[in-house]
C-alpha cells in the first residue's frame, strides 16, 4: 500500500507532465482505486509487482520529463531511477565537455560502445549458458499459441491466459471506453509525450489481450489516457459555460446595427441550449465517475480484499460463509507428520505447504523443472499400481489433493487433472491426453473413460464420496462442482491410506503405505 500511494503521486506528476495539472488530478484519482492496480497492491500482497509498477511508471515519468525539459539531469534520472547522485556525475560530464559538438561525439561513442558490449556479452552469455534464453513466457507475449503448442505448464497457469472480455470490463469499468477518446485528444495535440503514452497504451494493451496477468502493466496507461480525455472534455465544457457573456460581448461591439440585432438574436437563440447540453455532458461525466468508483469498490471488497487460502461464498439466504480448509490441512501437516515428511501435490500449493505447513514439497510455484512437475502430473494420471511406484522413487510420505465436489469449489484438481495430463504427457509420450476423453469429451460420470474412472488423481478425489449426499434430491456421489454424479463409487486403495480431510473436504492427505507393510 505505501509504494501504490507512491504510485498516485507519480501518477498525477506524469499526467501534469503529458498534459495538464487537471488531467494528473484525475489519472491519480483514477489508478488509486482502479481494481487493475488494486489486485497487486491491497494490503498484505506480498508480491513484488507492486513496488515494479510505481518503479516503472516512475522511470517513465522521469524519461517525459527529461524529453520535455531536455535537460540532461532529467535524462540521467530516468536512467538510474533512485539514484541521485548521479546528478553531480551528469553536471560533470556537462561541465568537462561543454563544447556542443565534443559532447555530441561522447555521448554517441558511449552509447555505440555500451549497446556492442552488451550484444556481445549476451550472446556470449547465452551461449556458454550463464544467461538463460528466452523463457516460454516472452514467447508467448509474440504467439499467443506458443505455450500450448510447446510447454503446457506455462498455458496451465490462469494468469498467462487470454484476457476474457469481461476481465478488461471487471477491472477497467468505464476507463475501457474513455481510453479511446483519450487516444483521440492525444493524437490531436502530438507532441513526444503524447506521442510516449500512445505508444504504452497501445503496446501494453496487446499485451494484457495475450496474458491476463498483464492487465496489471497496461492500466497505469489506460488511467493516464483515461485522465486526459476526462481533463480535455471537462475542460472544453466548461470553458463553453463560461464564454457565454464573452461572446454576447464581441458580437455587440461589431458590424451594424441590423447585423447586431441579428446577431445577438441567434446568440441568444443558441447559446441557452449548448449551456444546457454541456451541464448535461458535465452531470453524465460525473456521474459515470461515481459509477466508476462504486465499481471499483465492490471489485475490490468482493474479489481482492480476501486471501487466497481462505475461500468466501454467499450462502443460500445471502449470508456469507467461509471456508478454511487449506490452513486447516497445513496445520494437520505440521502438528501430525514427521518434520522430514515429503508431501506430494500439485504444484500451485507446494509454496502454500513449504510455508504454512513448514514440510518439504515435491514440487512448488516455482515451475522452472518442468520434468520434475510432468512426474507428478504422470503419477497422479496413472494407476496406481504405476504411480505407487513413481511416488516411491520420489520418497514421498504423504499425498496431498484439493477436491471441490462437496462445496462446488470449481478450481480444484480434477477441474485441473487435464493440465497434468498434458504436462506428464509433454515430457513422457506414454501418456496421452485422448485416453481420458471420450470423443473430445472431459467426463467424471458413468460415461467417462476408464482411465479417467481408475488413475490416481480420479481415485484420490472421490474415494468414500460415493455414500455421501451433497445435495438435496441428488443421488449419493453427486458432485456439486461439475454438476454429475460420479461414475466410479467403489473405490479402494492398495497403496495408500486416508490420513486426514478437512471439514468441507476441500483438501484430502492420503498417507503412502511403505511396502512391507501393503499387504
Amino acid at each position: 500500500p505505501f509504494f501504490a500511494s507512491n504510485t498516485t503521486l507519480v501518477a498525477y506528476f506524469f499526467g501534469k507532465e503529458i498534459w495538464d495539472s487537471g488531467a494528473g488530478l484525475v489519472a491519480a484519482i483514477l489508478i488509486a482505486v482502479c481494481p487493475g492496480y488494486i489486485s497487486r497492491s491491497v494490503a498484505g500482497s506480498y508480491d513484488n509487482e507492486g513496488v515494479a509498477i510505481f518503479a516503472l511508471l516512475f522511470t517513465f515519468y522521469l524519461f517525459v520529463k527529461a524529453v520535455n525539459k531536455g535537460s540532461l539531469a532529467w535524462g540521467l534520472a530516468s536512467a538510474f531511477g533512485y539514484f541521485y547522485m548521479v546528478f553531480y556525475f551528469l553536471d560533470w560530464v556537462k561541465h568537462m565537455l561543454s563544447d556542443t559538438k565534443l559532447f555530441q561525439e561522447f555521448l554517441r561513442i558511449t552509447v555505440t560502445c555500451a549497446v556492442a558490449a552488451g550484444g556481445i556479452a549476451l550472446g556470449v552469455g547465452m551461449a556458454s549458458g550463464y544467461i538463460s534464453p528466452w523463457t516460454g513466457r516472452f514467447y508467448s507475449l509474440l504467439d499467443p499459441t506458443y505455450a500450448k503448442d510447446h510447454i503446457p505448464i506455462i498455458a496451465s497457469v490462469s494468469e498467462h491466459q487470454p484476457t476474457a472480455w469481461s476481465s478488461f470490463m471487471f477491472d477497467f469499468h468505464i476507463l475501457l471506453f474513455l481510453f479511446p477518446a483519450g487516444l483521440y485528444f492525444c493524437f490531436k495535440r502530438l507532441s513526444d509525450a503524447t506521442i510516449f503514452i500512445v505508444m504504452y497504451g497501445l503496446t501494453s494493451m496487446y499485451f494484457a489481450g495475450v496474458m491476463v496477468r498483464l492487465i496489471l502493466v497496461a492500466t497505469p496507461a489506460v488511467c493516464l489516457i483515461s485522465a486526459i480525455a476526462v481533463s480535455a472534455t471537462v475542460k472544453n465544457l466548461t470553458v463553453l459555460l463560461r464564454s457565454k457573456n464573452k461572446v454576447a460581448q464581441i458580437g455587440s461591439t461589431k458590424g451594424t446595427s441590423s447585423a447586431k440585432a441579428s446577431s445577438k438574436a441567434s446568440l441568444d437563440q443558441s447559446q441557452p441550449f449548448q449551456k444546457n447540453g454541456a451541464m448535461a455532458l458535465l452531470f453524465g461525466a460525473f456521474y459515470l465517475l461515481s459509477r466508476y468508483a462504486t465499481h471499483c469498490t465492490w471489485v475490490t471488497s468482493e474479489a481482492y480484499s480476501s486471501p487466497s487460502i481462505v475461500l468466501a461464498a454467499r450462502g443460500a439466504h445471502g449470508n456469507r460463509v467461509i471456508f478454511d480448509d487449506y490452513r486447516e490441512a497445513y496445520f494437520w501437516l505440521r502438528q501430525n507428520t514427521p518434520p522430514d515428511a515429503k508431501v506430494m501435490s500439485w504444484w500451485d500449493y507446494g509454496y502454500q505447504i513449504t510455508a504454512m505447513g513448514n514440510r518439504t514439497v515435491i514440487v512448488d510455484n516455482n515451475t522452472w523443472n518442468n520434468t520434475h512437475i510432468a512426474t507428478v502430473g504422470r503419477a497422479m494420471s496413472s494407476y496406481e499400481d504405476e504411480a505407487y511406484e513413481i511416488i516411491r522413487s520420489l520418497d514421498v510420505d504423504y499425498v496431498l489433493v484439493v477436491f471441490g465436489g462437496v462445496t462446488g469449489y470449481s478450481s480444484d484438481d480434477i477441474n485441473k487433472f487435464l493440465w497434468m495430463v498434458r504436462i506428464g504427457g509433454g515430457v513422457f509420450p506414454v501418456i496421452k491426453e485422448p485416453d481420458y476423453l471420450v470423443n473430445g469429451e472431459y467426463r467424471v460420470d458413468k460415461g467417462a473413460a476408464p482411465k479417467m474412472l481408475n488413475c490416481l488423481m480420479y481415485k484420490l478425489s472421490y474415494y468414500r464420496f460415493g455414500e455421501m449426499m451433497t445435495e438435496y434430491g441428488k443421488p449419493p456421489g453427486y458432485d456439486r462442482a461439475r454438476g454429475v454424479e460420479i461414475g466410479n463409487k467403489d473405490i479402494k486403495l492398495e497403496h495408500l491410506e486416508e490420513a486426514f480431510t478437512t471439514s468441507n473436504w476441500i483438501v484430502r492427505i492420503y498417507k503412502v503405505k511403505p511396502p512391507n507393510n501393503r499387504w
